[in-house]
């Protein structure tokens, strides 16, 4: 019925993706046309229909054949039966064939091109479940359906009795694939109801995922807006760090103080971002012991020093050649001193040396200082000698490569306290010595 709606265009009820074939004619031998008048019994109807088929079909024909070979001697009806749908199989026709005969239901099973199948028969029930089985030849249940509906015990054993050995091991087997098949049934149930879990956990798994991809998304881009932020702001502090510093240079004539420039660089750090690794400690947390001589940290300078001296809640600390009072609460103690001498106080990081009385002294010897620290002194000495009122000083920065020479000479140029050098004459230590003359 469903291969004719397809074939006249109709719609056919059935699943999405099912195929269906185009034949050039349905052929089909169903029910009982024995006929008194006719002189046909059963087997004689069926067998007319059945020689009308075997003439008129076609490879591209579908033949229905209902209870072939019934009506006769079994034996001979299913030998019979057999013949038919090896000749109907060799010209190529597609075939269904419906039988109770235990020799059809093995000739299928054996024969390639063949297969059994069946309507599942619920026993208990007494009823169909309307669920075809395909690889599964069904079983009569004769004995099962004599039983339900009363039959007595005895006459049952009896007629089992009867059945012979061969159509009893087709029972068997029948049996036995029908054990299996329902084991497989229940194995597969099992298993689509895992893959099913399997896959609402993996659908939750990948929401999960996508989440925190997306909440992994925001925080990058909220730590990228933060750390713009951070950095616009740093450059406009450094922007007008660099422009107060361009204004001292044109009031002082390029003659910056150490301290404002220690002051501009503190402002610059502090318009740094301040690392996640290094924290003020919280304002209720213990306060540090911190003594003279010990090694510290100033936080908003970002350096290292050793304190001096302490003064109510200020300390004294000196940071390489220079020396700042800096808040308790701004150092971080990263070092004691050592128990022994403690009376000594830290040297500085560089070492510069007096010829003379430090009070009014005449002479700088820088022999051994790198330029930078050379250049601070010189300022220092030159603003000292200035205030003492000396009108000509010796600056000793030795021979050597002459950076050291060249880098004081270039500095005493621009240096507002100097009117005019020179090198040193014969006798006054020549050309390891600049000899300044003060305004």
């Amino acid at each position: 019925m469903l291969s004719i709606m397809a074939m006249s265009g109709l719609f056919v009820p059935a699943e999405d993706g099912s195929q269906l074939c185009v034949f050039d004619a349905i052929y089909a031998d169903i029910g009982d046309e024995q006929s008194i008048e006719q002189n046909l019994s059963t087997f004689s109807s069926h067998l007319t229909n059945i020689i009308r088929i075997l003439k008129a079909m076609t490879p591209k024909s579908l033949v229905l054949l209902d209870e072939l070979g019934a009506g006769t001697d079994p034996a001979e009806g299913s030998a019979l039966a057999i013949a038919i749908l090896e000749h109907i199989h060799r010209q190529g026709s597609r075939i269904v064939a419906t039988t109770h005969y235990s020799e059809l239901k093995a000739y299928a099973y054996n024969r390639k091109g063949i297969i059994n199948a069946s309507m599942e028969f619920d026993v208990q029930t007494l009823s169909p479940t309307y669920r075809l089985l395909v690889g599964v030849p069904g079983r009569s249940n004769a004995f099962a359906i004599a039983e339900r509906l009363g039959l007595p015990r005895s006459i049952i054993e009896h007629a089992r009795g009867e059945v012979s050995d061969e159509d009893q091991l087709v029972n068997n087997m029948i049996a036995s694939l029908e054990e299996n098949r329902l084991g497989a049934e229940a194995e597969r149930q099992t298993a689509e109801a895992l893959r099913r879990e399997n896959e609402a956990l993996r659908a939750s798994l990948e929401a999960e995922r996508a989440k925190l991809e997306e909440q992994r998304e925001k925080l990058l881009q909220k730590a990228r807006d933060e750390a713009r932020q951070l950095v616009a702001k740093a450059k406009r502090e450094a922007e007008q760090i660099i422009s107060d510093l361009r204004k001292l240079a044109l009031e002082e004539g390029a003659s910056v103080k150490e301290h404002k420039l220690i002051e501009a660089k503190r402002r610059l750090d502090q318009a740094e971002p301040e690392p996640a690794g290094r924290k003020r400690p919280a304002p209720n947390a213990k306060p540090q012991r911190i003594e003279p001589g010990d090694e510290v940290m100033v936080y908003s300078l970002n350096q290292r020093g050793h304190v001096v001296e302490l003064s109510g809640e200020e300390a004294l600390v000196q940071l390489g050649i220079l020396k700042m009072k800096v808040q308790l609460s701004d150092l971080e103690l990263v070092k004691r001193q050592a128990a022994v001498n403690k009376t000594q106080q830290p040297t500085a990081a560089a070492s510069l040396k007096r010829t003379r009385d430090d009070r009014a002294s005449m002479e700088l010897d820088l022999r051994g200082s790198n330029l930078e620290e050379a250049l601070l002194e010189v300022d220092r000495f030159l603003d000292e000698s200035f205030l003492a009122g000396m009108g000509q000083v010796y600056i000793i920065h030795g021979k050597g490569t002459g950076i050291l020479r060249s880098g004081i000479q270039e500095f005493l140029r621009k240096h507002k306290h100097v009117k005019s050098f020179r090198l040193g004459q014969y006798g006054e230590g020549g050309a390891g010595v600049t000899v300044a003359e003060l305004k």
